[in-house]
């Protein structure tokens, strides 16, 4: 039988050299960390802690003077750290990366170096298409930490924003109660603890629910989504009364709350599941706390509070309507913030730039809106009717 005839030759059947992948050398990359300018902004995105590791290997970060101070950390812990103090705004935005709590102003935008790298907040409700417009002229390659997931799909950063906010809700409305009614959460020894509704399953909710039942309160949960509400029960791991929005139920649960919180967040603005109507079934001194007012509030009667003017009363309920309710938590924030971020940055540094590591690591394509000047986010396209484009047609 005729052995059919050899595909290779026999150069090809000699063992071959592998060949390896050679990974960029690590880069010294600089960072700017201007101060915050929005309106009663306390956070800061990088703590001192997080600038010494990046400064140990080898990175500059220009830090502007006074950037950390309501977050509780002086120009010369920065400098401990290894951070050069900068005194005007325009050196920390010119760095190659720019690391923000909030977006950049239109002005601050101007100050920034063409194809650099922007790493902020995106709050695309409060934005205009002058905005992109502005990062486009610069050809900014633009990440928002709302989007930016991780190997677990999970949007880290907002997550541990979202944990704050949902234990802070609780403590905020536990103080206006007691000025409004003088109740005490939890209750005491032959005192009926306080009611709290809250409407939402999510990370805000959940992290809600354990610390008033950590309080002694009463607690009910509604939410749209089964799965979030079996989610949330494993994770409080205590007995707790859960309801889908049937509108019968929820209306008894708003009448008979002492405490409401607003946690559900939808997926571009928060549906108004409580309607005015409801609001004024409520008894007299309840408080509502509306965490979901960035998105548009989930209250009928909520409209935008600010920290030095935090509450308003309407048909005798005190309402409060923050939208950056972590600021006032602003060491602790920072805290959260910077420790979520920093398995990014070292990643980033390691990987030789922003380019290299978004070859690396799909998951960075999440929070990337804005990539050399070209808007690639849809969700932003769609809102302000901009032309976009898949980042995955755009990138190597």
């Amino acid at each position: 039988m005729r052995r059919p005839p050899n595909p290779f030759s026999l150069l090809e059947l000699i063992p071959q050299e592998e060949k390896l992948e050679i990974r960029p050398g690590r880069k010294k990359l600089s960072f700017g960390v201007p101060k915050e300018t929005q309106f009663e902004e306390k956070r800061v995105s990088l703590t001192p802690s997080l600038v010494s590791l990046l400064t140990s290997m080898g990175n500059d970060i220009l830090i502007e003077s006074t950037a950390g101070e309501n977050a509780g950390y002086s120009d010369e812990d920065y400098s401990k750290a290894g951070a050069s103090i900068v005194f005007k705004a325009e050196e920390a935005f010119a760095c190659p990366f720019v690391i923000k709590i909030a977006p950049p102003s239109l002005k601050e935008i101007d100050m920034m170096s063409i194809n650099s790298v922007l790493a902020s907040s995106l709050q695309m409700k409060i934005q205009t298409p002058e905005y992109f417009y502005k990062l486009s002229l610069k050809k900014i390659n633009a990440v928002a930490f709302d989007t930016l997931k991780n190997n677990k799909n999970e949007s880290f950063i907002l997550k541990s924003i979202s944990e704050i906010a949902g234990r802070s809700s609780i403590l905020i409305a536990s103080e206006l109660l007691s000025q409004t009614q003088g109740l005490l959460l939890g209750g005491a020894s032959g005192v009926p603890p306080v009611s709290i509704l809250i409407i939402g399953a999510g990370t805000v909710g959940t992290y809600a629910a354990k610390t008033a039942l950590g309080l002694g309160a009463n607690v009910k949960v509604f939410d749209d989504s089964i799965a979030k509400i079996r989610d949330l029960m494993d994770k409080v791991n205590s007995p707790i009364y859960t309801s889908t929005l049937n509108p019968y139920d929820l209306s008894k649960a708003v009448a008979d709350s002492d405490v409401i919180i607003g946690a559900i967040r939808g997926r571009n603005r928060a549906p108004q599941v409580i309607s005015e109507a409801m609001v004024e079934s409520m008894r007299e001194g309840s408080v509502i706390v509306d965490v979901c007012i960035d998105r548009g509030g989930c209250f009928e009667t909520s409209r935008h509070t600010s920290h030095s003017n935090p509450t308003y009363l309407k048909h005798g309920i005190t309402h409060y309507c923050v939208p950056n309710i972590t600021s006032k938590y602003a060491k602790t924030a920072s805290i959260s913030i910077s420790n979520s971020a920093a398995p990014m940055l070292l990643e980033l540094c390691n990987a030789g730039g922003f380019d290299s590591i978004i070859r690396r690591n799909r998951n960075f394509l999440n929070g990337i809106y804005f990539y050399k000047g070209i808007l690639t986010s849809k969700a932003v396209g769609r809102w302000f009717n901009l032309e976009y484009k898949d980042i995955n047609l755009l990138i190597d």
